[in-house]
């Protein structure tokens, strides 16, 4: 397989991992838009050359801001992405200022991420708006493209997506049309989080802090306390979820001695990626090839589709994001699993731009997909390990400290500010 070369000491082995892995959106950006493509092969019912993912290019932001820090590709060529991009986007399809889950990267026309669900969504919208404002606090050399970026995000009306009623803040929303049954209050802990944080800091049309505190919050599926696998899990519901629900919320956010009155999310992070751990260690489903090096539980492709994978929805396949966004929470159980999937199973695994997005022992099956939002946690991941750059960016941002302190967050970062 391409790239494959064993025997590299753990620092180097991750830095190749990562490297390889920021290809996907250096080398495989959509060229007109300059966004990231939704995935590399296997689409359902849709153009894989042509859709681009909101959420996906937020995290794929973050992972060329890793590229130019270490050199992998120019700052100029990864500058000049972001200018196709943010021209793409102040023309693209906006619903209040949040953007649809896909867009066309031809045209900036919403593609439906299914039938009824053409409208903006706020989740990834604040996906895409991490990236933007990381990217323009450390491209300091282009300070116009920086002011475009902080724009889109200024542009966003948070609290058109606050339901009137009840307070909820709802995932999808199409300012046309009455709620429909897809647009889903945001309730309990997941991977919405950054959603609350960049709503409560915006500069205009906020989300109200009780959206936080009286709705999210108060869901039956946010606090847990209770132990698995020996591992006591703050938040979350059984056995935690998909480990996606505590790595994309720390991707910006740093997780590390923040606190509030509802828990401390460097705990929930690591015992989150603990439990998952755990549960692949104890193998209740005999599934080939479980164990301390081999774990990763999220969602990703399957051999029968597309599947949340978890403890409580666990089919046997392996997603090797899971383990190694867990990096930055559980480092010893992560890097394990980075040699092992590397190392043993990489010339099945392993290719031109890193892992596949999951695998299947069992049943023989590799993916042939990668997924931009399964490989850039990894690039980010493995940096915030590393050196925390991406933390750093994000966790001065004014509009962060904002947000966090309207929520009652403590933070080292609050505390010199």
């Amino acid at each position: 397989m391409a790239g494959l070369t064993t025997g590299l000491d753990d620092a180097a082995l991750r830095d190749r991992v990562a490297q390889a892995t920021a290809l996907y959106f250096t080398d495989w950006s959509h060229p007109g838009s300059g966004m990231a493509r939704e995935r590399s092969a296997g689409a359902f019912g849709y153009d894989v050359d042509d859709t681009v993912t909101t959420g996906g290019t937020g995290f794929g932001l973050l992972a060329q801001i890793v590229a130019a820090e270490r050199g992998w590709r120019p700052r100029r060529e990864i500058l000049d992405r972001v200018e196709r991009l943010a021209g793409f986007l102040e023309a693209a399809d906006r619903f209040d200022g949040v953007f649809p889950h896909f867009l066309s990267g031809a045209t900036g026309k919403v593609l439906p991420f299914m039938p009824g669900d053409d409208g903006g969504d706020i989740v990834e919208t604040a996906f895409l708006m991490q990236g933007l404002l990381a990217v323009a606090t450390y491209f300091t050399e282009a300070p116009d493209l920086g002011a475009r970026l902080e724009r889109l995000y200024a542009q966003v009306n948070w609290a058109a997506h606050v339901r009137a009623e009840d307070g909820a803040v709802m995932w999808h929303r199409h300012p046309e049309r009455p709620w429909s049954p897809q647009a889903l209050p945001l309730r309990g802990w997941n991977e919405a989080f950054p959603v609350f944080v960049l709503g409560a800091g915006a500069p205009e049309h906020p989300i109200p802090a009780r959206a936080y505190h009286e709705v999210w919050a108060r869901a039956e599926a946010f606090a847990n306390g209770r132990a698995y696998g020996g591992v006591t899990l703050p938040l979350g519901p059984d056995w935690g979820g998909p480990l996606f629900l505590s790595q994309y919320p720390f991707l910006a956010f740093d997780p590390r001695g923040l606190v509030n009155a509802h828990a401390d999310y460097g705990v929930q992070a690591r015992a989150h990626a603990l439990v998952n751990h755990a549960h692949c260690v104890a193998n209740p489903g005999s599934w080939a090839g479980y164990g301390p090096e081999c774990w990763g539980l999220t969602a990703s492709d399957d051999p029968d589709g597309y599947v949340a994978h978890s403890p409580t929805e666990d089919t046997g396949t392996i997603t090797p994001t899971a383990a190694l966004s867990s990096m930055p929470f559980a480092p010893e159980e992560g890097m394990r699993a980075l040699r092992h999937f590397h190392d043993v199973l990489g010339g099945r695994i392993w290719g031109e731009a890193g892992f596949v997005d999951a695998f299947h022992l069992g049943r023989g099956w590799v993916a042939e997909s990668r997924l931009a939002i399964d490989q850039g946690p990894i690039v980010v991941a493995l940096e915030n390990y590393r050196s925390g750059l991406i933390w750093r960016l994000m966790m001065r941002r004014p509009e962060v400290q904002a947000g966090f302190r309207a929520l009652g967050f403590r933070s080292p970062y609050l505390a010199t500010a």
